[in-house]
């Protein structure tokens, strides 16, 4: 009877992704809300998340982080603070993927609230002290802490 041997693993190519988003504020008024963007997962289910996406070539985190929450939420902003960097590891494509995401705080400057963006299912202005039930990943629940101290500041 031969020695049955495990099947090599494949190893997986590493590959470095930077994002950039954040939490747009109406304002920091009495009761300011934030632009949250909802997305299908596989399963089906709407997930509220902060609006993020990939920093272009040539382009800071936080001009990428201007760009995707407008694409995203149709809300131009105007960043105030950092408000943290998550980062990740997963499997995609035969690739394993190390992903950073730089978040920032921006206040509403212009536009309207828009779920054109293909990668977005709804949008939607969520009063502040809402939010953190609303996000579906702790990782952004945490980002929050800074929050009210940050508009505060700019108050």
């Amino acid at each position: 009877m031969s020695e049955r041997r495990p099947s090599p693993r494949r190893r997986l190519r590493k590959v470095e992704e930077i994002s950039a988003g954040g939490l747009v504020v109406d304002g920091p008024g009495p009761s300011p809300r934030a632009a949250l963007i909802g997305r299908l997962d596989r399963r089906g289910r709407l997930l509220w998340s902060l609006p993020k996406g990939h920093v272009e070539a040539g382009e800071s985190t936080a001009d990428a982080a201007v760009r995707e929450v407008a694409e995203e939420t149709g809300i131009t902003g105007r960043v105030l603070a950092p408000l943290g960097t998550i980062d990740f590891w997963f499997v995609a494509d035969d690739r394993r993927v190390h992903k950073t995401v730089h978040h920032f705080l921006l206040v509403a400057e212009t536009g309207e609230l828009s779920d054109a963006d293909v990668e977005v299912t709804e949008v939607r202005w969520v009063p502040l002290a809402d939010v953190r039930d609303q996000l579906a990943y702790p990782t952004e629940r945490q980002l929050l802490d800074r929050v009210p101290e940050l508009l505060s500041d700019t108050a």
